[in-house]
């Protein structure tokens, strides 16, 4: 078998890119091939089972991005509502200020849904729990903060979901403006 031509990472950042622009559904294999450059049999060389490898591989790496530069501000030094800050700027560059679509929703429904739900219940149920310690530890009760961390999370997808419909990043940017005072605030 020929050596592979591009680095795996540049692959699945490829990949990820056809996933958030057409969903798990339709990104057909014809069309992860030529949006890759790559050919199926090459496909296959990176990702042995195929597609549901190739989510996998996505998913992992926008976690392991979201965990290294968005997640990690949790955990920083600094006020709660610098932390949060900076978690908001962050998850605003993932995003690309609200341009990309997020995958935890592309990859919740449908096919993917039932391949990958578990995956995704356990990586927004671990954010949830940051967000609101977060909020908790500057003060606000458990399931306050709680209730505050689902609704930031559900006004950032909703934000994500608006600004595309609109053709406006205004929604996306207003709430990842607001979020640390919707968190610490309500």
């Amino acid at each position: 078998m020929p050596a592979p031509l591009l680095p795996k990472d540049e692959v699945t950042a490829r990949i990820t890119g056809v996933f958030r622009r057409h969903g798990y559904e339709g990104a057909s294999l014809s069309r992860l091939s030529k949006e890759t450059g790559l050919g199926r049999s090459s496909l296959y060389h990176y990702f042995p089972r195929g597609k549901r490898d190739m989510g996998e591989a996505a998913l992992a790496a926008a976690g392991a991005w979201i965990d290294e530069h968005a997640v990690a501000q949790l955990d920083s030094p600094g006020s709660p509502h610098a932390r949060l800050a900076r978690y908001a700027a962050r998850m605003a560059e993932y995003y690309g200020d609200g341009r990309r679509a997020c995958l935890v929703d592309l990859f919740g429904i449908g096919e993917a849904g039932a391949l990958f739900r578990s995956q995704l219940r356990r990586r927004v149920k671990a954010l949830l729990g940051k967000l609101a310690g977060v909020a908790e530890e500057a003060g606000v009760a458990p399931a306050a903060a709680a209730r505050r961390a689902e609704d930031s999370l559900m006004a950032i997808q909703g934000a994500l979901i608006v600004s595309r419909i609109l053709g406006t990043r205004a929604p996306f940017r207003r709430i990842i403006q607001e979020l640390p005072e919707r968190l610490l605030h309500g």
